[in-house]
C-alpha cells in the first residue's frame, strides 16, 4: 500500500501482556511529578500491559529529560529491543525536534513499531512518517492520560485500544458525552478526580466532504518542521491541528496564516481542529470561528472545530497516514477512520 508516494508501514497491533516501552523525549516533568508518573506506570500495567521505563526516563537536564543523546539512545534502544511492542512517551515539551537529525530512520523503517504521544511529539511523528511510512498513533501520554487519578478516562481508553489493538477499521470517532475544562496542579492537587460537564460537540464552518490520509499534530510544533527535510507531504490530507492552553487568538491566527501563505490549504482535502483549552481565551470580540475562516477564505474544503482531541480531556485517537473521511454537514459534523491502523 502507497500513501502520497510512499509505502505506509503499519506496526503489529498490540496483545494482552505485550511490553510497552516508555520514554521522555522532550521535557522532564516525570522527574518532577514522580507520583503522577507512577500512577501513569501503574495504570499501564492495570490495562494488561507489561512497562518499560527508558533509562534516562526520569533525567533532568535543564529544560530537557536528558541531553538529545541520552534521549535519542532511549528511543532506539527501545525500538531495538524486540521484546518492546510499542513505545509511549511519558509528555510533550518543547525539544523533541532535537533528535531528527540523528533519528535511525531505515532502522525504524524495516521494524514497524508503535509509536505514541502527543504535543511537542508530533515532531517525531511526523518526521518518522514522512521519512519512513510509518503509521505513528497522535494519542495519550503517560502522564497526562495515564496519570490521572482514578486512572485513564473510558473515552481516552478505548479510542486508544480501536486503533492499536484491534486489526480493523475503528469507524467512526463518535463524540464524547463529556469534557473537562479543570487543570489541577500534578503531585501538588490532582488527588481527586476533575469536574467534567456536557460536551456540546464538533461545530461545522464550512460544510462538505472529503477524503484523504491522516495528517494530525500540535499546530505550533508542526511550523517547526517548515523549511526542514522533515516537512511531510500534505497533498489530499485530512489536516487535523490541535494546540495548548499557552497560546492566545492571535497566536492561533498567526500559525493559520502562516499555513495559508505556505500553501498549505492550497493542497489539503479537509481542515478538523481540536477543542481549545479554554485558557486560549477566545471570546466574541475575538473568536475562533472568524480567525478560521479568515484563514482558509478563497477555497472550498470542509473545515469542522471542537473535536476530542488536543490539550484537553478525553481524546480519541488519530493514526497518521491512515485513510479518513469527513462529513462536515452544517448541523454537525462527523469523522471517520476507514481501515485499520495496525497488521
Amino acid at each position: 500500500m502507497e500513501r502520497m508516494g510512499m509505502a505506509l508501514r503499519k506496526p503489529a497491533r498490540l496483545r494482552p501482556g505485550d511490553t510497552v516501552g516508555v520514554v521522555s523525549l522532550s521535557a522532564p516533568v516525570a522527574a518532577e511529578c514522580p507520583r503522577r508518573y507512577q500512577r501513569g506506570l501503574t495504570e499501564l500495567e492495570r490495562r494488561g500491559f507489561r512497562p518499560r521505563p527508558a533509562c534516562h526516563v526520569t533525567a533532568h537536564h535543564g529544560h530537557t529529560a536528558g541531553t538529545p543523546e541520552q534521549r535519542l539512545g532511549d528511543l532506539h534502544d527501545l525500538w531495538r529491543d524486540p521484546d518492546v511492542k510499542a513505545i509511549i512517551n511519558t509528555i510533550g515539551g518543547y525539544n523533541s525536534h532535537h533528535l531528527l537529525e540523528d533519528l535511525d530512520y531505515e532502522y525504524i523503517a524495516r521494524h514497524p513499531k508503535l509509536f505514541i504521544g502527543y504535543s511537542d511529539i508530533t515532531a517525531l511523528h511526523v518526521a518518522l512518517h514522512a521519512r519512513t511510512g510509518l503509521v505513528t498513533i497522535l494519542g495519550p501520554a503517560l502522564l497526562p492520560q495515564f496519570g490521572e487519578y482514578g486512572g485513564i478516562h473510558p473515552y481516552t481508553w478505548e479510542h486508544l485500544r480501536q486503533v492499536t489493538v484491534e486489526a480493523a477499521p475503528p469507524g467512526e470517532l463518535v463524540p464524547s458525552s463529556e469534557w473537562t475544562p479543570e487543570h489541577l496542579r500534578w503531585d501538588v492537587e490532582d488527588d481527586r478526580p476533575r469536574r467534567y460537564v456536557p460536551n456540546p460537540g464538533p461545530r461545522t464552518l464550512r460544510p462538505g466532504r472529503a477524503e484523504g490520509p491522516i495528517l494530525a499534530g500540535n499546530a505550533g510544533t508542526l511550523l517547526l518542521l517548515a523549511g526542514t527535510p522533515w516537512w511531510p507531504q500534505v497533498d489530499g490530507a485530512i489536516l487535523c491541528l490541535e494546540d495548548d492552553e499557552a497560546e492566545q487568538p492571535a497566536t492561533v491566527d498567526r500559525m493559520l496564516t502562516q499555513l495559508r501563505h505556505m500553501g498549505v490549504f492550497a493542497r489539503i482535502a479537509g481542515l478538523v481542529l481540536g477543542r481549545f483549552p479554554p485558557q486560549v481565551g477566545f471570546s466574541e470580540d475575538d473568536p475562533l470561528d472568524e480567525i478560521v475562516l479568515r484563514a482558509v477564505r478563497g477555497y472550498d474544503f470542509p473545515v469542522a472545530v471542537d473535536f476530542d482531541f488536543g490539550h484537553t480531556d478525553p481524546m480519541f485517537t488519530l493514526p497518521l497516514g491512515i485513510r479518513a473521511r469527513l462529513e462536515a454537514d452544517p448541523k454537525r459534523p462527523r469523522l471517520f477512520l476507514l481501515e485499520a491502523a495496525v497488521a
